[in-house]
């Protein structure tokens, strides 16, 4: 897709920031309205009160200023919507919800004629049932992930299989295994209960990694070349946290009762010791370069990452030494505002600030540049 083409006819001295709402939605509009830019939220009817009434723009306060409802998120791609989106000289800042909530995502790549700040194609990568993935991409990169099993008779260690729940497939129904027979009398188990989908004998096995759970959450600038980490965070689960206030007699006794669920409620910020800062920076690195190096049939912009991307893992230590394994690749904005409540921005740039505010500032920069065509595709 053209970005020439897209921006032709945008008045960019007078841009607005579009988002669908939810999942970050109230940051990148937050982030938008502080560098003065207009914002508008693609809600879906029956939950939009949360951008059309709590955090409306009136009285000087709030932050989402315009909002199209649609009976669902993938009429953001009807002619109609798009035209209104454009006449508001919009930049898309795409999310999770991208995937999640449309069927075909290829519809996103080819028939949203409206510019999107990050890397348009690259989304997909995140999922795990894609010719080429995350997994590809940190092997190249030459990041440290998890042992993947390709045939459960293999399984020689505690694994993590990373299935699916039953009603919501985008869900995670994870269930540990040790062995072959374990990997399949516990699926076998889960799945009759109906804890886990059907198609749980195609899911990623992975090496169960223990270690203390980290989000790396960066930002790099194709404005400056630099690499930037806006902070760090880990998973808020439901309701594996409240079992993990439980005691171990406690926890026994729910779970004849409760069904364990890991279902992402929201994160929590935490730090990292400076030491492995070097670390995590050089991972960093490693995967902003191969990005830049993908084939043209995955990136047709060349341009690689763009903007903000995610780490995920954990931190372990072996034989005396910490080292960072990473699980999960998040290729756009992490849903996490509460990065902003670690101190790693601040050091850099003065004061905190969330991943929504930096994606303002590098708008707001490339405007004043006249460099908008380098950071949307």
């Amino acid at each position: 897709m053209d970005i020439n083409q897209l921006l032709n006819g945008y008045d960019l001295t007078n841009l607005t920031v579009g988002v669908l709402g939810g999942h970050s939605a109230l940051d990148c509009a937050h982030g938008a309205k502080r560098h003065g830019f207009k914002t508008v939220a693609i809600a879906q009817a029956g939950r939009s009160k949360t951008y059309d009434t709590y955090f409306k723009s009136h009285d000087g306060r709030g932050c989402i200023d315009e909002v199209i409802t649609v009976e669902k998120f993938e009429d953001v791609l009807d002619a109609d919507v798009q035209k209104q989106l454009q006449d508001m000289n919009t930049i898309f800042v795409h999310n999770r919800y991208f995937w999640v909530y449309f069927k075909d995502f290829s519809k996103v790549e080819k028939n949203f004629h409206v510019p999107i700040f990050g890397s348009r194609t690259l989304l997909k990568l995140e999922e795990r049932d894609q010719p080429y993935n995350q997994y590809s991409l940190l092997d190249d990169a030459g990041i440290r992930t998890p042992k993947i099993f390709k045939n459960s008779t293999d399984i020689d260690r505690p694994v993590l299989v990373k299935a699916h729940e039953v009603e919501r497939s985008y869900e995670r129904a994870f269930f540990i295994a040790t062995s072959p027979a374990h990997y399949e009398s516990q699926g076998s188990k889960l799945e009759k209960e109906g804890k886990v989908s059907a198609d749980w004998r195609t899911a990623t096995i992975e090496e169960f990694v223990v270690g203390a759970p980290v989000n790396f959450n960066f930002f790099y600038s194709p404005l400056t070349n630099e690499l930037e980490l806006i902070g760090t965070d880990m998973r808020r689960q439901t309701n594996l946290d409240g079992f993990l206030r439980m005691t171990a007699d406690q926890q026994k006794m729910a779970l004849d009762y409760v069904d364990l669920r890991m279902i992402e409620t929201g994160h929590v910020a935490c730090t990292v010791k400076e030491s492995i800062l070097e670390k995590a920076f050089d991972l960093g690195e490693k995967f902003v370069k191969t990005t830049k190096k993908l084939d043209k049939k995955l990136d047709p912009s060349g341009k690689g990452i763009i903007g903000p991307f995610a780490l995920q893992g954990a931190v372990v230590a072996e034989n005396g030494k910490e080292d960072i394994v990473i699980f999960d690749v998040s290729l756009r904005i992490p849903g996490s505002p509460g990065t902003r409540a670690t101190p790693y921005s601040g050091y850099l740039y003065g004061e905190s600030m969330s991943v929504g505010e930096r994606i303002g500032l590098e708008l707001k920069k490339a405007v004043k540049a006249g460099r908008v065509g380098e950071i949307v595709t």
